[in-house]
Parts: structure tokens; sequence; C-alpha cells
């Protein structure tokens, strides 16, 4: 666009995605402002603090570790510089089935090894090893072509770069689909595809590609900051308060002002005071939905949002103990005996499911400044239906309810007590009694508190027609110089894919206003770009095989192409790649 002036930014939200891209825009240059309605940073990485205990608000493990170290690194710092201390949680999961059999999900191979054969004997472990491979691909495809791309319009899926690659990504089946190939018993299935509860979505209905996530656990192991999850935000408030970030925290906004014509952000309108803070670009952090609905003018594209498939939402409890309870690990996943009818509560008819699975976080466990000594703070997430509509708190109640239910206090003390009998029925231990102080969510706080359509909260769905080119575009369709980043946005939802889309946003808002990258290529790191006589050694360059001059590279290329062509004709005829099998052996 040829601009020469300083562009100023007016970011709405502190959450993961508006600090990012905020400290990115200000390295860059430009005069950037973040207006948050709450009193705190991070949104849903947040902390809840009571009388000693701490207890992380939202996420409760970092996964994809490297997208945050890209982070911090793109900002010339690391986390270690800014004082975030990582710890691995080992083992990833203790798994709990209804019948007091459980299994350890860890990155150790050889533990794995074990507890694999312990379900699917002796060749289970080679099927697992194949699940990995698959995992593996849906991970780096995704990382390349995914993540590290913006989506325009339905053209960019067919980007040749892209779409060599859609098959292998499974996209139109389902996670759970894709592990039966692989594991023969109902146990292992459930293990290896609980993980879609991170993106709100059943395993029954997930795309196949997010066994990433499972591979991620299993590859890079479960992380969690020293000092709650909140560390992390925190310290890229800071960075980006070194490059000249200003937060104005208390400060709800009642909607972002335009031009005359109404095609163009220019600001946005303080709620309590009408003040208009004046921008040159508007990036919206809040919840998408909720902007669309809430903070600029109705259209039919703004209710057509409000119809979309949204994710889950949670009755989430932070308990205080007087007491530890070492059989609970950092984490722990409690599997409900009927699986499917769990998740279909959930995710189909929208209910509080009789017999949940849940997620039970011990933050002391790894972190032992989260309770006082001798003492344990623990987070139950029950996943449960989002709410009937954006106006109301009004709910489907659990599957024995009459009609709509809108009696909280009624459906947290079921969760509560349900959630209580399963811990202490499978693990042999009381917990109730040593309960000394309780928070709680549940789907109208996080509406409330985060502005979340529905009380959903990870944001719109993301089935087959909520991803890619089909999400909500990181740009407003009419408005100019209106951008959006957060979950329910590209890429989409989870906290180190939200980072990943800070950066697209920031870098197509310093195209648009033809502003240089002050950072370089993708993140990958080699050691080839150190400093010193290290530097270049033909030790570390790439180089093709010895057999790439002459008759020998020839002999190599027909191979590859006739490995390629029987590899197609085999997959004609029902082979199925990893697997060592005929689809029809199945």
């Amino acid at each position: 666009m040829g601009r020469t002036k300083k562009p100023s930014v007016i970011i709405v939200g502190a959450g993961a995605g508006g600090i990012a891209t905020a400290a990115r825009l200000a390295k860059a240059g430009l005069k950037v402002t973040v207006i948050e309605k709450n009193d705190f940073t991070g949104g849903r990485c947040s902390l809840i603090h009571r009388d000693g205990y701490r207890f992380d608000q939202g996420p409760s493990l970092l996964l994809l570790p490297h997208l945050f170290h890209e982070a911090f690194r793109d900002l010339d710092t690391s986390m270690q510089d800014e004082g975030i201390e990582l710890v691995k949680c080992e083992p990833n999961y203790n798994i709990h089935f209804h019948d007091n059999v459980n299994f350890k999900m860890s990155t150790n191979l050889a533990h794995m090894k074990e507890e694999v054969e312990r379900f699917e004997g002796k060749d289970g472990f080679e099927n697992y090893l194949s699940f990995l491979q698959e995992a593996h691909r849906h991970y780096e495809v995704s990382m390349t072509h995914v993540l590290r791309k913006n989506f325009y319009n339905f053209f960019s899926l067919m980007r040749p770069s892209f779409l060599r690659y859609i098959i292998q990504l499974h996209p139109l089946e389902s996670i759970y689909g894709r592990a039966t190939r692989y594991f023969s018993t109902e146990r292992l299935r459930r293990v290896f595809t609980f993980a879609s509860m991170y993106m709100g979505m059943s395993p029954f209905d997930a795309p196949g590609t997010y066994s990433l996530l499972q591979y991620t656990e299993l590859a890079e192991g479960i992380w969690y900051p020293i000092g709650g999850f909140h560390k992390v935000p925190e310290a890229l408030v800071k960075v980006g308060e070194r490059f000249g970030v200003e937060y104005r925290l208390n400060t709800p906004i009642s909607r972002i002002q335009l031009s005359e014509d109404g095609k163009r952000a220019t600001g946005v309108v303080l709620r309590e005071t009408e003040e208009k803070l004046e921008a040159d670009i508007v990036i919206c952090n809040a919840d998408l939905v909720y902007a669309y609905t809430n903070l600029l003018p109705p259209t039919s594209y703004s209710r057509s949002l409000a119809k979309r498939e949204a994710s889950c939402s949670s009755i989430s409890f932070y308990w205080a103990l007087d007491r530890q309870f070492p059989e609970l690990s950092a984490h722990n996943i409690f599997l409900a005996k009927e699986y499917r009818e769990s998740f279909d509560n959930i995710f189909k008819r929208h209910l509080i499911p009789d017999e949940p699975s849940f997620y039970v976080n011990v933050p002391s466990r790894a972190d032992p400044s989260a309770a006082p000594e001798g003492c344990d703070a623990i987070v139950v997430l029950v996943p449960v239906g989002h709410l009937l509509d954006s106006a109301t708190e009004t709910h489907k109640g659990t599957p024995n309810s009459k009609g709509t239910s809108q009696n909280w206090d009624a459906m947290v003390s079921t969760a509560r007590e349900t959630i209580l009998k399963t811990i202490e029925a499978r693990l042999n231990i009381s917990l109730s009694s040593h309960i000394i102080s309780e928070s709680i969510n549940t789907p109208p706080s996080w509406k409330t508190a985060f502005n979340l359509d529905r009380g959903a909260i990870l944001g719109l769905s993301h089935s087959f027609f909520n991803v890619l080119s089909f999400r909500p575009k990181t740009t407003h369709p009419n408005i100019s110089q209106l951008y959006f980043v957060g979950a329910s946005t590209h890429p989409g939802t989870g906290v180190p894919i939200v980072l990943a889309g800070a950066k697209i946003v920031a870098e197509q808002v310093l195209g648009d206003w033809s502003r240089a990258f002050p950072w370089k290529g993708n993140g990958e790191k080699r050691i080839t770009e150190g400093k010193g006589e290290e530097a270049g050694s033909q030790l570390d360059q790439a180089r093709w095989l010895p057999m790439y001059e002459g008759f020998h590279f020839t002999i190599a290329l027909i191979a590859v192409l006739f490995i390629y062509l029987f590899s197609n004709l085999l997959g004609g005829l029902g082979w199925t790649k990893g697997s060592g099998r005929f689809v029809g052996d199945w």
C-alpha cells in the first residue's frame, strides 16, 4: 500500500492471540494498544488464587513446545531468558477405565511397548509404531501447510503444495475411525483418541488429521511452566511492553468503530465512557462469534456464524485439598464405560452426561508451589454441551431432564457427586472430606467472564467444514483494516495453534502495510545458523547421496518412479499404507 507513517493498532482482547500479535507488531515498529475488559491478561490462560492455592483456569499442559519457543525466538528472546521454566510431566497421563484397569501413557518407548503389548499382544507394538507414523505425517504436513499458511478463500485449498497431501491428512475420516485401523482392542482405541477433547470435539467426529495431538504428546511430551500456565502470556506481555505495547485493562468496549460508509475499521468505542479510540488498524482477539454479533453491525454472515457448530463447554471444579493424594498424577483421564454415548450426549445432544469422561489435573504434582506444603490443588474438567443460544443461560441439562434447564446449582451438584464417586471408586480414595475450598466455572460463567458465544470454551468446532478455507478468515469479508486472531479463526483453537495464528495475522498486517517481517523464515532452526568456525561445516550441510552423479543417479530415479507407481497400484487394489495388510484383512 506504500504507506510511510507509523501505523497505529488497537487490539481488542488480551488473550494469547492478542498478546502475541501485539508483541510482534510492536517489534515491527507499529504503535500498539491492547484493550482488555478484565483486570488480567491471558484470557482463559489466567490463574485462580485462593488461600495459598493456585489453579490454572484454562490450559494446564503445554503441547507443541516448538511453537512457543518460536514465538519468543522471533521476538529476540527465549522462554528461558524470560524466566519460564518448563518441567516435563512423566507419565503423560494415567488413564483410568471403569473396571479399575489403567494405562500409563508416556514418551518412553520401552514403557509404551510394555503397555501396548499388555493389551494388544506382541504384534500390538508394531501397529502402535504404524499409528505413530501416520500421526507424525499428520503433524508435519499440518505444521508446514496449515499452521504456517493463510487460507484466504476456497482456492487456497487448491495450492499444489497442500493439495498433494490432502488424502494423507484423512480429513473425511474420524480420529476414532483411524485408530481402529491400528488397534484391535476397544481400550487402546479409547486411549489414543480421547485427546480430541482438547478441540472440544468427539473422537467420533473429529477429523483423523488431529491424531497429531496424540503424536506431539507421545513424541515431544507434555510440559508445565513452573508458576502456572499464565507465566507464558505474562512473559509475552512484558516482551511486548519492552517494544512499546500499551495495555489498558478493565476497559470493555461497546463496539468497533467504522468509517461513515461502514467499509473501514477506524478504532473502538469504550463501553463505560463512550470515548472513541482511533487507529489505522483494528485486530479483534475477542471471541469471534461474539465480535461479529455484538461489536459489529448485524449481517447475514454474522447470523450464519452464530448457527455454526461450536465446541463443547465445561463444568470445571477447582479444589483446595488439605492433604496430598499420590494416587493422582499430574494429569489423569477417567473414561466413561459408555464411551461413545458419553460423547454423543455432549456433542450431539448438548447435554451433561450421566457418566462423563473427564480430566483431572493436579498442578501441585508438577509444581509444589501450587499448594501449601503437604496439600494438593486439583482441577477437574468435565466436558458438557454448550448453552442453547447466545442470549440466555439455557441448557438442556442431563439426559433425565425434562425440557431445558437453568438450575445450574442442581446440575453442578450432580456433576460434583458423580465425579467424586467415580474417583473414589476407581482409586479407592476419599476426596470429598478433604476439600476445604472450591471454585467453579460453568457454561454461563465462561460466557460472562470471557464473552464466549454459547459458553463454548474452545470456540467454533473443527469439523471438516469449519477448518481451512471454510473457517472464518483472519480479515473481515467487507470491512478493511479489521483483522481477527484467536480460537475461532484460522488456523484454530488451542494456545500453540493460536500463537501460530498470531504470526500469520501479524505477517498479513505487515504485508498489507508494505512492512518487512522482523523475524526470519518459519521458525526452523538448524545448527548451520550458528556463528563461528562450525557454522556451515560440511558435517552439518544437507547433501545429496553419493549416487547423485551420473549413472547412479539415473538408476535411483528409475527406482523411485517404480516404487511410486507400484505403491499406487497397490493402493488401487486396497492396500493400506503402513499396515502391511490389505483393507479386507481388517
